[in-house]
């Protein structure tokens, strides 16, 4: 007789995790999908907050929150995106409360025309030193840091950023081009004098 092969929880998919304690209330359940993801979210929240201790704080209020809404997650995007959203959108608030900044998304998207914004080429940040390139992803208002994140260090599709931030794909893409533009301006203010290249 052939034994019964049970699945390990650590091999449970996100979507069997979410369902087992929904229905169970194990926390157990829970703790798989935590360490599948805290590293991650910590790596994000250290990334947007530039601050270890304020970045370990918001990865565990970023994970209640997670907890407390595990029932309203429908699955129209992965849990992963899902997370990711929560994150992103806890580390932009914590940001403007330190700043007291308006958040720069929607107020210039879909008032510029194509023709008098032409497209920045990716190389603009791309041929940035690193050292520099971070100095001016700093001096970024939060949305436009965070969306540069999402495309050139997370490498996520036009299509994603659109499903985290609830924007259609051609308000991405113009928030990039936006923020592209914005980096260039600041590029040019900090290093204006040097050659891109040095």
């Amino acid at each position: 007789m052939t034994p019964v092969v049970t699945k390990k929880i650590t091999d449970y998919t996100d979507s069997e995790l979410i369902a087992r304690y929904l229905r169970d209330q194990n926390t157990m359940y829970f703790t798989v999908l935590y360490r599948r993801y805290a590293g991650k979210v910590f790596a994000k929240c250290i990334s947007m907050l530039a601050d270890e201790g304020q970045a370990r704080d918001a990865t565990q209020d970023i994970f209640i929150k997670v907890l407390l809404n595990l029932a309203k997650f429908t699955e129209q995007s992965s849990f992963s995106t899902w997370v990711y959203s929560i994150t992103y959108n806890y580390c932009i608030d914590m940001i403007r409360k330190k700043k007291k900044m308006p958040l720069l998304f929607t107020e210039d998207v879909g008032k510029v025309s194509k023709e008098t914004d032409p497209e920045i080429p990716d190389s603009v940040l791309l041929e940035m030193k690193q050292e520099r390139l971070e100095k001016v992803i700093d001096r970024l208002p939060p949305g436009d840091k965070a969306i540069l994140m999402m495309k050139y260090i997370d490498d996520m599709q036009i299509k994603e950023i659109g499903e985290v931030l609830g924007k259609t794909e051609s308000a991405i893409k113009m928030q990039i081009m936006r923020a592209k533009q914005r980096s260039q301006a600041i590029y040019d203010e900090l290093y204006g004098h040097d050659p891109i290249e040095q």
